[in-house]
């Protein structure tokens, strides 16, 4: 099933290196090591196929999106098996996964067919207007040109080889050249078959997309860094997200890099829903902070309450409810040692409480519980570091005034949550205006943990959640990342893109 080399414009290339994965149970396989030059013949081919692809109809590229899901889910029991072993994932989060990956596809397939997404406009030409006539003037949003991907360690489907932004990216008529992440290589190769037969049966130009695994980081500064890529979708880690937009930012002609970096996620729990709901609270915190062993990017890390005997008791439920969780397999050894490592740092810290202590063996991780207190938070900028992995803090303020100014003191957020019930409705509206201002989504009593692939969905924030306030990683709205808005002035109705009419 698996042949270890890279697509390129249609066509499985090897290299002269290889490197293993590092699967949580079953054999290890052999991948080629991507380099620059299979980067340049892979942008080279999208560049070409830009000049059919990026003109093709709604329709077209609708028939190729709706064609990619199902040959992802006639493989779907080769995907499952693959990505169980390489990630250490359950069978059903892979399933869940890969349904939730081709809806993304079906959905961008129906949303460029509606057409609302072009945001067509038309000032009609005025050539009596005094003092000076005003010419016919259209304007639409048109695809940007190649694109490169970066595929995610935590979401091996929907936010890599064929996932959110690939799939945003296709719609808006943008050649994809994905770099495979290394944690999960089989299951990227697989996903790229599908992608590679459905391009195929449609007979549609094969440098629409390509797959190049592994490589040191020449690979991926190469691909940034190429003059004819034209923007950048990318998940994961600050540090790496970092490099790669400054790299975007030091090109000839700088290019937007839409780069997911970080988030703890707040919720800030207000004193009527914690005397009336506290340990249902604390019991679904637990549940969502250890599902996929906490290596959502959503994982709701922090719990913001105010100190009183209500809190004690929410802090033991929650301290009762992680307790039995056994150990989970972490997505990679990297990740793992990076939990241990992060736990341990804000362990470390002055006025900091190990209500839980997590033991941690190899890839094997078990939830961690800390408290602090509002004042040690705002003086303390490592406790509000990200922790790949369940590690929940909880910080006790003294009193309303404190936890206002624990939510302005937060850097930018995906998600920030308020548990409120209608006692709390006035603290609630003073929070709410700050907590908009730091995250892209807020939430009532929820946990944000499930991102909804719908019209109205932002997944993003201000820096360093995202890279880009203005734009989201999931929902329709996404694909305006791949467009550019063009506006005609004069032009004959005859030559104008076929979507104005």
């Amino acid at each position: 099933m698996l042949n270890g080399k890279h697509l390129i414009a249609g066509k499985w290339v090897e290299g002269d290196a290889t490197f293993k994965s590092y699967p949580a149970h079953g054999d290890a396989h052999e991948f080629s090591v991507g380099t620059p030059a299979h980067v340049d013949t892979a942008v080279q081919a999208a560049e070409e196929a830009f000049w059919s692809f990026g003109y093709s109809t709604r329709a077209e590229r609708a028939v190729l999106l709706n064609a990619i899901a199902d040959e992802i889910e006639s493989r779907s029991d080769e995907i499952t098996i693959i990505g169980t072993s390489e990630t250490g994932l359950p069978e059903a989060r892979l399933q869940g996964e890969r349904g939730r990956t081709t809806s993304q596809l079906r959905l961008f397939a129906s949303h460029i067919e509606q057409g609302d997404y072009l945001d067509r406009r038309h000032d009609e030409a005025l050539p009596d207007r005094k003092p000076l006539p005003r010419p016919d003037l259209r304007m639409i949003q048109r695809p940007i040109g190649p694109v490169a991907v970066f595929g995610a360690s935590n979401f091996p489907l929907a936010f890599s080889t064929a996932g959110g932004d690939t799939a945003a990216a296709l719609a808006a008529g943008c050649p994809v050249v994905v770099k495979g992440h290394s944690a999960h290589p089989g299951t990227g190769e697989i996903v790229a078959q599908a992608v590679d037969v459905a391009l195929k049966k449609l007979a549609m130009h094969p440098g629409i997309f390509s797959l190049i695994q592994g490589g040191k980081r020449d690979v991926g500064q190469s691909l940034v860094q190429h003059p004819l890529i034209k923007a950048v979708g990318f998940t994961g880690s600050l540090a790496g997200g970092r490099a790669l937009f400054d790299l975007c930012a030091q090109r000839l002609e700088p290019i937007p890099f839409f780069g997911e970096l970080g988030s703890v996620n707040p919720m800030f729990l207000l004193p009527a829903a914690v005397s009336a709901r506290g340990e249902a609270i604390a019991k679904g915190w637990a549940g969502s902070l250890t599902i996929g062993a906490g290596q959502f990017c959503t994982n709701p890390g922090i719990a913001v309450i105010i100190d009183s005997p209500e809190a004690d008791a929410f802090v033991e439920a929650v301290q009762k409810a992680l307790a039995p969780i056994d150990a989970q397999t972490m997505l990679t050894n990297g990740i793992a040692q990076a939990y241990r490592a992060g736990r341990d740092r804000i362990a470390a810290v002055n006025g900091v409480q190990e209500l839980l202590i997590s033991t941690c063996d190899l890839r094997n991780a078990t939830p961690s519980l800390i408290a602090t207190t509002g004042k040690e938070w705002l003086v303390n900028e490592v406790l509000s570091e990200e922790v790949f992995g369940p590690l929940g803090l909880v910080i006790r303020v003294a009193d309303f005034d404190e936890m206002m100014k624990v939510a302005k003191s937060l850097e930018g957020q995906l998600t920030c949550t308020l548990h409120l019930d209608a006692d709390d409705s006035a603290q609630g509206r003073a929070l709410l205006p700050t907590l908009e201002r730091k995250a892209g989504r807020v939430l009532a009593n929820g946990f944000p943990t499930g991102v909804e692939v719908a019209d109205s969905m932002v997944h993003g924030g201000p820096f360093p959640a995202s890279t880009n306030f203005g734009a989201t990683s999931v929902g329709t709205l996404s694909i305006r990342r791949f467009l550019r808005p063009v506006c005609y002035q004069g032009i004959p109705s005859e030559l104008l893109p076929e979507d104005f009419s």
